[in-house]
């Protein structure tokens, strides 16, 4: 279609759901009487704002011929009805998709576009098979929204949790939640106080009781905390355990910083494995970058810079969802499917590259061991990385306490860039603590790619009656900086089961599995690769309590020594797959 077409734009048209309640969606389209394919994009976020165009311009999509609809998702901004994280985009997608293609310019097929939040809604309602969703495009966002959104390792996302409730879903809908609520004006001014102080939100004893969002701002938020395992409330909405019901091809787009990585790889996976059809089989696709979550691909991720080829622009991404939309909604025969399902940025090298799966085949799990002397507590102690299994050795010991945590420097983070920074630091600092432990290879004589899952096997044993276990892969440079690639936890009592948590014997050592997603990185010749392990890394997860007791409910902090073993009968170590070169 030329650029020269003329748009329609229509404002507020209602949808009704099957309960009656009526949402509201702007529509962008070609003037003229169509047949149009339509691409939607239910949002929390207002549909009217800026940010409901960053994942593709609605102009840009309609002079290719699409008619492109925003909606405000139930309880949000214009539309009716009230919000509570997730329940109701199940149906509500599901009547909206259809009610798009009901419309008397439209062709009868839909796609979904969006990210974070708006990829939940596309998941949400392809779970549902609307007869005439066709095929989704969900940027970073999640699998399951217990383990991989809610919480990690069986820890509370704390900092993404509270800073994100806070602030985007309650402070920035404020008029229309108090109106369904009817909470007082008044509650506002304590709102805006609680986000510009949102270090002591992230401290309040018991969680459970943070004041900022009762009286029916975010019940939500508290329904989470009732739920910390993998129970009937969570599993109704798991995406990963529904892929067999899933019809639609995916474009899943994620970030080597992001929020949601793992829930990314696993929907891709997934439904690459178990897709109802083969089109929703076949049709998968995965494009990770260097980026972290809230900004749509630039060149930085926290402080370092990957190059403009980084950048969402140069990757050409609106051209991307076009080519994805013209071929699944418009049959349009441009090759789509001859092209490589995978496109990585391997950082280090600072380039995109095409691939044929995922994880990469050629890819060789190498096991690197941890070894000291006693003594790996900070980046001056004796901690050493190798491949070479370990003999004897005397564990490393150190005092976790939570009351004074091992503070988070980025990482996989959200959503607020001064309280809760995301993406890729020096981690320096964080080393200096003698309660981060760390293990280091020799300066490596040859550049070493690893690119695919990481996971640490950590053998260890706590005094408490339940504590946390954390690890961290650092890419060291020849000066010392070490930048953060990606980083995990597990939570004692969750670790062989989300779902039937058993608490540690005190003193006895178990073999704890930390999943720390992925990544793709040259450590280049010179550099060293590094691991950190210790017990917290707050806000960016809650602080386990070492009580044994409900974490959210506490308010006694009680101080644990970790021991971590590295010797024959309990080698420690984390499998990095290694791409020859």
């Amino acid at each position: 279609m030329p650029d020269s077409v003329s748009v329609k734009v229509e404002t507020n048209l209602p949808a009704a759901m099957r309960d009656g309640t009526t949402l509201y969606a702007d529509v962008y389209r070609p003037d003229g009487p169509g047949p149009f394919p339509a691409i939607l994009q239910r949002t929390p976020y207002d549909k009217s704002s800026p940010l409901a165009a960053q994942m593709l311009d609605p102009i840009k999509a309609a002079k290719a011929g699409f008619a492109m609809i925003i909606q405000d998702t139930r309880g949000r901004y214009t539309s009716g009805g009230e919000f509570y994280c997730f329940a109701d985009d199940i149906n509500d997608g599901y009547d909206t998709v259809e009610w798009a293609a009901a419309q008397p310019w439209a062709s009868g097929r839909v796609g979904m576009i969006g990210a974070s939040y708006v990829g939940a809604t596309q998941w949400l309602a392809a779970i549902t098979r609307p007869p005439h969703l066709a095929a989704i495009a969900p940027n970073v966002t999640a699998s399951n929204y217990h383990d991989g959104w809610t919480y990690q390792g069986g820890a509370f996302e704390l900092g993404f949790n509270v800073s994100w409730t806070l602030n985007q879903l309650t402070l920035a809908n404020f008029q229309n939640v108090s109106g369904v609520k009817s909470v007082p004006q008044a509650r506002r001014g304590d709102l805006l106080k609680a986000v510009d102080g949102m270090t002591d939100a992230f401290r309040h004893l018991p969680l459970k009781d943070l004041p900022h969002l009762k009286g029916g701002l975010a019940d939500y938020f508290y329904d989470w905390l009732e739920h910390p395992q993998f129970d009937d409330y969570w599993k109704k909405l798991c995406i990963e355990e529904q892929h067999s019901g899933v019809a639609v091809p995916a474009l899943n787009i994620g970030g080597w910083y992001d929020i949601f990585l793992g829930g990314t790889i696993r929907n891709f996976l997934g439904m690459r494995r178990n897709g109802a059809t083969e089109d929703a089989r076949r049709g998968q696709r995965l494009i990770i970058g260097p980026w972290q979550h809230g900004s749509r691909g630039t060149s930085m991720a926290g402080n370092h810079y990957f190059g403009l080829a980084a950048d969402a622009m140069a990757l050409g991404l609106d051209e991307i969802h076009l080519r994805w939309f013209e071929h699944w909604l418009k049959g349009a025969d441009n090759g789509l499917l001859d092209e490589p399902p995978v496109k990585i940025f391997v950082m280090g090298d600072d380039v995109w590259r095409d691939e044929q799966e995922w994880p990469l085949a050629r890819a060789q799990t190498a096991s690197y061991y941890l070894h000291s002397g006693g003594n790996a507590n900070t980046l001056h102690g004796d901690g050493e990385l190798s491949p070479v299994a370990p003999a004897d050795e005397p564990p490393d010991i150190f005092l976790y306490n939570p009351a004074n945590p091992v503070p988070t420097r980025g990482g996989q983070l959200c959503c607020n860039p001064y309280f809760a920074a995301n993406g890729a630091f020096d981690q320096n600092e964080i080393e200096a603590r003698p309660d981060v432990l760390v293990y280091s290879t020799p300066p490596l004589a040859k550049d070493t790619e690893v690119t695919g899952p990481v996971t640490v096997t950590l053998w260890a044993a706590t005094s408490a009656a339940d504590t946390d276990f954390t690890a961290k892969l650092v890419d060291v440079c020849e000066d010392g900086c070490a930048r953060n690639l990606t980083d995990g936890i597990i939570r004692a009592r969750y670790r062989d089961s989300m779902s039937n948590p058993s608490l540690p014997e005190p003193g006895r050592a178990y073999c704890y599995t930390i999943d720390l997603w992925a990544t793709s990185n040259v450590f280049k010749a010179g550099h060293r690769i590094r691991l950190e392990v210790s017990s917290s890394n707050f806000p960016r997860f809650d602080r386990n309590t070492n009580t044994g007791g409900v974490i959210a409910a506490d308010t006694e902090l009680k101080p644990a020594l970790q021991t971590i073993l590295h010797d024959a009968a309990h080698p420690s170590h984390v499998s990095l797959p290694i791409v020859p070169r």
